[in-house]
Protein backbone atom coordinates (compact mmCIF):
# COMPACT_ATOMS: atom_id res chain seq x y z
CA UNK A 1 0.00 0.00 0.00
CA UNK A 2 1.41 3.51 -1.00
CA UNK A 3 2.51 5.48 2.00
CA UNK A 4 -0.11 8.05 3.65
CA UNK A 5 0.62 12.02 2.04
CA UNK A 6 2.82 14.25 4.18
CA UNK A 7 0.20 16.40 5.44
CA UNK A 8 1.35 20.24 6.30
CA UNK A 9 0.10 23.46 7.56
CA UNK A 10 1.06 26.40 6.24
CA UNK A 11 1.10 29.96 8.24
CA UNK A 12 1.79 33.24 6.48
CA UNK A 13 -0.18 36.41 6.18
CA UNK A 14 0.44 36.96 2.79
CA UNK A 15 -2.04 35.48 0.75
CA UNK A 16 -0.46 35.30 -2.73
CA UNK A 17 2.38 33.32 -0.88
CA UNK A 18 -0.07 31.09 1.12
CA UNK A 19 -1.66 30.67 -2.78
CA UNK A 20 1.68 29.82 -4.58
CA UNK A 21 2.48 27.18 -1.93
CA UNK A 22 -0.78 25.47 -1.93
CA UNK A 23 -0.13 25.06 -6.00
CA UNK A 24 2.90 24.06 -5.46
CA UNK A 25 2.85 21.23 -2.50
CA UNK A 26 -1.50 20.87 -2.72
CA UNK A 27 -0.59 19.18 -6.64
CA UNK A 28 0.93 16.22 -5.53
CA UNK A 29 -0.11 12.94 -4.64
CA UNK A 30 2.37 12.33 -1.39
CA UNK A 31 1.58 15.80 0.13
CA UNK A 32 -1.44 17.35 1.41
CA UNK A 33 -1.90 20.86 2.54
CA UNK A 34 -4.41 20.23 5.37
CA UNK A 35 -4.55 24.25 6.53
CA UNK A 36 -4.07 27.78 6.08
CA UNK A 37 -3.09 30.04 8.89
CA UNK A 38 -2.82 33.67 8.70
CA UNK A 39 -1.27 34.44 12.34
CA UNK A 40 0.57 32.69 14.53
CA UNK A 41 -2.85 32.12 16.99
CA UNK A 42 -4.52 30.80 14.24
CA UNK A 43 -1.23 28.56 13.60
CA UNK A 44 -1.29 26.93 17.12
CA UNK A 45 -5.15 26.47 17.04
CA UNK A 46 -4.98 24.41 13.26
CA UNK A 47 -1.64 22.90 14.08
CA UNK A 48 -3.40 21.33 16.80
CA UNK A 49 -6.97 20.59 15.36
CA UNK A 50 -5.12 19.18 12.64
CA UNK A 51 -2.06 17.39 13.77
CA UNK A 52 0.03 18.25 10.35
CA UNK A 53 3.32 16.41 9.95
CA UNK A 54 5.28 19.26 9.03
CA UNK A 55 4.23 23.29 10.01
CA UNK A 56 5.60 25.68 7.35
CA UNK A 57 6.20 29.03 9.55
CA UNK A 58 6.52 32.68 8.59
CA UNK A 59 8.24 34.89 10.89
CA UNK A 60 6.47 38.38 10.33
CA UNK A 61 2.86 38.24 10.99
CA UNK A 62 -0.35 40.14 12.78
CA UNK A 63 -0.89 39.37 16.17
CA UNK A 64 1.13 36.36 17.24
CA UNK A 65 4.09 36.63 14.74
CA UNK A 66 5.97 32.79 13.87
CA UNK A 67 8.58 33.64 16.61
CA UNK A 68 6.02 34.09 19.18
CA UNK A 69 3.74 31.21 17.76
CA UNK A 70 6.98 28.48 17.49
CA UNK A 71 7.67 27.08 21.18
CA UNK A 72 3.77 26.26 21.05
CA UNK A 73 4.24 24.68 17.68
CA UNK A 74 7.19 22.51 18.23
CA UNK A 75 5.04 20.48 20.77
CA UNK A 76 2.28 19.40 17.99
CA UNK A 77 4.95 19.30 14.96
CA UNK A 78 8.18 19.69 13.28
CA UNK A 79 8.38 23.26 11.84
CA UNK A 80 10.28 24.98 9.11
CA UNK A 81 10.51 28.52 8.65
CA UNK A 82 9.68 29.77 5.26
CA UNK A 83 10.03 33.30 5.17
CA UNK A 84 11.47 36.68 3.77
CA UNK A 85 13.43 37.73 7.14
CA UNK A 86 17.29 36.91 7.38
CA UNK A 87 18.22 38.80 10.12
CA UNK A 88 21.08 36.84 12.57
CA UNK A 89 19.11 37.08 15.29
CA UNK A 90 15.86 35.81 14.23
CA UNK A 91 17.37 33.29 12.38
CA UNK A 92 19.31 31.76 15.72
CA UNK A 93 16.04 32.54 18.07
CA UNK A 94 13.84 29.83 15.66
CA UNK A 95 16.20 27.42 15.97
CA UNK A 96 16.98 28.06 19.40
CA UNK A 97 13.69 27.91 20.48
CA UNK A 98 12.80 24.69 18.02
CA UNK A 99 12.70 25.09 13.82
CA UNK A 100 13.66 22.02 12.25
CA UNK A 101 14.89 24.41 9.53
CA UNK A 102 15.07 27.67 8.35
CA UNK A 103 14.23 28.49 4.63
CA UNK A 104 14.71 32.56 3.04
CA UNK A 105 12.33 33.19 0.12
CA UNK A 106 14.20 33.49 -3.02
CA UNK A 107 17.02 31.46 -1.88
CA UNK A 108 15.72 27.66 -2.84
CA UNK A 109 14.14 25.69 -5.89
CA UNK A 110 10.85 24.17 -6.06
CA UNK A 111 12.51 20.75 -5.70
CA UNK A 112 14.83 22.04 -2.63
CA UNK A 113 11.86 23.30 -0.80
CA UNK A 114 10.33 19.51 -1.73
CA UNK A 115 13.22 17.95 0.01
CA UNK A 116 13.29 19.98 2.71
CA UNK A 117 9.95 19.54 3.69
CA UNK A 118 10.46 15.95 3.74
CA UNK A 119 13.71 16.10 5.56
CA UNK A 120 12.59 18.28 8.47
CA UNK A 121 9.89 15.81 8.74
CA UNK A 122 12.56 12.82 9.64
CA UNK A 123 14.21 15.31 11.90
CA UNK A 124 17.00 16.41 9.14
CA UNK A 125 17.57 19.94 9.19
CA UNK A 126 17.70 22.88 6.33
CA UNK A 127 19.23 25.70 6.21
CA UNK A 128 19.33 28.17 3.17
CA UNK A 129 22.64 30.36 3.29
CA UNK A 130 21.63 33.77 4.64
CA UNK A 131 20.45 31.27 7.08
CA UNK A 132 23.74 29.27 7.49
CA UNK A 133 25.74 32.15 7.52
CA UNK A 134 23.74 33.66 10.86
CA UNK A 135 24.81 30.47 12.32
CA UNK A 136 28.46 30.85 11.13
CA UNK A 137 28.69 34.34 12.36
CA UNK A 138 27.66 33.11 15.70
CA UNK A 139 29.57 30.83 15.99
CA UNK A 140 32.99 32.56 15.17
CA UNK A 141 31.87 34.62 17.75
CA UNK A 142 32.30 32.50 20.31
CA UNK A 143 34.96 32.90 22.61
CA UNK A 144 37.64 30.09 22.96
CA UNK A 145 35.50 27.91 21.07
CA UNK A 146 35.94 28.70 17.13
CA UNK A 147 33.45 26.74 15.19
CA UNK A 148 31.32 25.72 17.60
CA UNK A 149 27.25 26.04 17.60
CA UNK A 150 25.03 27.64 20.22
CA UNK A 151 24.22 24.43 22.48
CA UNK A 152 21.07 22.82 21.39
CA UNK A 153 22.14 23.01 17.67
CA UNK A 154 24.24 20.52 17.32
CA UNK A 155 23.50 19.00 13.79
CA UNK A 156 21.79 22.33 12.51
CA UNK A 157 24.38 23.19 10.44
CA UNK A 158 25.66 20.15 8.24
CA UNK A 159 26.94 22.28 5.34
CA UNK A 160 27.93 25.75 4.72
CA UNK A 161 28.32 27.97 1.86
CA UNK A 162 32.23 28.18 0.65
CA UNK A 163 34.29 30.84 2.62
CA UNK A 164 37.58 32.30 1.63
CA UNK A 165 39.87 29.68 2.08
CA UNK A 166 38.34 27.10 3.81
CA UNK A 167 38.53 24.35 1.84
CA UNK A 168 35.94 21.24 2.55
CA UNK A 169 35.83 18.08 1.76
CA UNK A 170 32.66 16.50 0.06
CA UNK A 171 30.96 12.88 0.10
CA UNK A 172 29.00 11.86 -3.12
CA UNK A 173 27.30 9.78 -0.01
CA UNK A 174 26.44 13.10 1.46
CA UNK A 175 23.84 15.73 0.39
CA UNK A 176 24.31 19.12 1.49
CA UNK A 177 21.26 20.60 3.15
CA UNK A 178 21.75 23.89 2.25
CA UNK A 179 20.37 25.37 -1.10
CA UNK A 180 22.57 26.81 -3.32
CA UNK A 181 21.54 30.43 -4.39
CA UNK A 182 22.95 30.07 -7.67
CA UNK A 183 19.81 27.11 -8.33
CA UNK A 184 17.17 29.17 -7.35
CA UNK A 185 13.90 28.17 -9.98
CA UNK A 186 13.64 31.89 -10.43
CA UNK A 187 16.80 33.43 -12.30
CA UNK A 188 15.82 36.43 -13.13
CA UNK A 189 18.11 37.52 -15.65
CA UNK A 190 16.86 34.11 -17.69
CA UNK A 191 13.17 35.90 -17.71
CA UNK A 192 14.02 39.15 -19.24
CA UNK A 193 12.49 41.31 -16.89
CA UNK A 194 13.75 45.10 -17.00
CA UNK A 195 14.51 46.72 -13.51
CA UNK A 196 11.26 48.41 -13.09
CA UNK A 197 9.66 45.04 -13.73
CA UNK A 198 11.79 43.50 -10.87
CA UNK A 199 11.09 46.15 -8.73
CA UNK A 200 7.29 45.71 -9.66
CA UNK A 201 7.53 41.82 -9.39
CA UNK A 202 9.23 42.39 -6.01
CA UNK A 203 6.18 44.51 -4.47
CA UNK A 204 3.80 42.18 -6.29
CA UNK A 205 5.70 39.43 -4.32
CA UNK A 206 4.97 41.47 -0.78
CA UNK A 207 1.05 41.41 -1.67
CA UNK A 208 0.54 44.79 -2.21
CA UNK A 209 -2.32 45.88 -4.87
CA UNK A 210 -1.89 47.55 -7.85
CA UNK A 211 -3.33 50.72 -6.79
CA UNK A 212 -0.34 50.61 -3.64
CA UNK A 213 2.26 49.71 -6.46
CA UNK A 214 1.62 52.76 -8.28
CA UNK A 215 1.95 55.09 -5.35
CA UNK A 216 4.82 53.33 -4.02
CA UNK A 217 6.68 53.81 -7.59
CA UNK A 218 4.59 57.34 -8.30
CA UNK A 219 2.92 55.66 -11.66
CA UNK A 220 -0.30 55.39 -12.79
CA UNK A 221 -2.51 52.18 -12.26
CA UNK A 222 -2.55 51.80 -15.61
CA UNK A 223 0.79 51.55 -16.31
CA UNK A 224 1.31 49.19 -13.55
CA UNK A 225 -1.10 47.26 -15.64
CA UNK A 226 0.80 47.27 -18.43
CA UNK A 227 4.01 46.26 -16.29
CA UNK A 228 2.54 43.29 -15.13
CA UNK A 229 0.86 42.03 -18.57
CA UNK A 230 4.57 42.22 -19.76
CA UNK A 231 5.85 40.44 -16.36
CA UNK A 232 3.39 37.77 -16.90
CA UNK A 233 4.03 37.29 -20.64
CA UNK A 234 8.03 36.83 -19.35
CA UNK A 235 6.99 34.81 -16.63
CA UNK A 236 4.61 32.33 -18.81
CA UNK A 237 2.28 32.82 -16.29
CA UNK A 238 -1.37 33.81 -15.92
CA UNK A 239 -2.04 35.15 -12.28
CA UNK A 240 -0.04 36.64 -9.21
CA UNK A 241 -0.45 33.44 -7.28
CA UNK A 242 1.76 32.04 -10.11
CA UNK A 243 3.85 34.93 -10.84
CA UNK A 244 4.68 34.76 -7.09
CA UNK A 245 5.45 30.86 -6.74
CA UNK A 246 7.68 30.80 -9.97
CA UNK A 247 9.16 34.44 -8.38
CA UNK A 248 9.70 32.84 -4.79
CA UNK A 249 11.42 29.72 -5.97
CA UNK A 250 8.37 27.76 -5.73
CA UNK A 251 7.27 26.77 -8.43
CA UNK A 252 7.48 23.33 -9.86
CA UNK A 253 8.40 23.22 -13.60
CA UNK A 254 5.99 23.80 -15.76
CA UNK A 255 3.06 25.13 -13.24
CA UNK A 256 1.48 28.36 -14.80
CA UNK A 257 3.72 27.95 -18.23
CA UNK A 258 2.09 28.24 -21.61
Amino acid sequence: MPEPALRILIADDNPVVRAGLTVLLGGRDDIEVVAEAVDGHEAVRLARLHRPDVVLLDVRMPGMDGISALPYLVDVAPVMMLTYSSEDEIVREALRLGAGGYLVHGEFSAEELLRAVRDVREGRAHLTPSAATALLAQARSMPGAPGRLPEGLGGVLPALPPQPGIHRRTSSQTQPLVARSSERAHNRADHGLSSREVEIMELIATGMSNQQIAATCFISEKTVKNHINRIFAKLHTASRSEAIALWLGTARPGVGHV
